[in-house]
């Protein structure tokens, strides 16, 4: 994806840039905004928002309901309610027409979480827009990984996948046949990663305790995420991880 730093927010130290990407988003079966020339603005640190131009969304479809919303960096927002087949979702899309940040004026932003669908051109993206500038590696290794909990290893492996993501510490993925299948047990817990997909969590029962949602899996990742599909993966702030023979202090970023 082409991108390109617009010099006119950096006074204001908000980071914005334009993107080649198609953008759609939906809500009760229909197309509530197409654009093919979204903007990425970071409102906060860790991944971007796409912003729609007016002229690309299906203004008909928005009612203005009176709700405001603030940001000391892009102003003062007036709120729509969005209505779209049989549904509809209050204050799920904003306007800020004053912003101190002219280029965000003729925009229109979605909560992501009140919209049914987001897609960037034809493939479904979750949990938040991804951004252009974060990578994901994944290497075969043969360091030893050591996995505790209560004192009890619950997996073991010499041959595990290692995930290099932007920002968050390693995660170390472990076949099932190096991993004690039998004390873990299928959480309801469902997660998406915009990278790597939809994940499975499991929780490990040590004796009498079950210890909720330590672990992870995507049976079926993204294409760019295929060499952990079905592997497991420990959350480090969570069990006392090993890595040849090392004990490695208790991260506390989440996946």
């Amino acid at each position: 994806m082409a991108t390109t730093a617009d010099p006119r927010t950096t006074a204001r130290n908000v980071r914005i840039e334009h993107s080649a990407k198609r953008i759609r988003t939906y809500l009760g079966g229909e197309p509530v905004a197409d654009t093919i020339r979204p903007l990425l603005v970071w409102e906060v640190p860790y991944y971007p928002t796409y912003y729609f131009p007016a002229a690309d969304v299906r203004t008909e479809l928005l009612e203005a309901d009176g709700g405001a919303k603030h940001s000391p960096r892009l102003g003062d927002a007036r709120t729509f309610t969005v209505r779209a087949g049989a549904k509809q979702a209050a204050e799920a899309a904003l306007r800020y027409e004053d912003s101190p940040v002219e280029q965000l004026r003729e925009m229109i932003r979605f909560e992501w979480g009140a919209m049914d669908a987001w897609f960037e051109e034809d493939e479904e993206v979750f949990t938040h827009a991804r951004d252009p500038h974060r990578r994901v590696d994944i290497l075969a290794s043969s360091r030893e990984v050591r996995v505790e909990v209560d004192g009890t290893t619950v997996a073991q492996s010499s041959s595990p996948r290692l995930l290099f993501e932007t920002g968050l510490p390693v995660r170390y993925y472990l076949p099932k046949p190096h991993v004690r299948m039998d004390v873990l047990e299928l959480s309801q817990t469902v997660t998406h990663c915009p990278y790597k997909g939809q994940a499975q969590t499991w929780s490990a029962r040590i004796g009498e305790h079950v210890h909720e949602d330590l672990a992870w899996s995507y049976p079926t990742p993204l294409p760019e995420s295929q060499k952990i599909a079905g592997l497991i993966a420990f959350y480090d702030e969570k069990v006392d991880l090993f890595v040849d023979g090392v004990r490695m202090r208790r991260d506390e970023k989440p996946d």
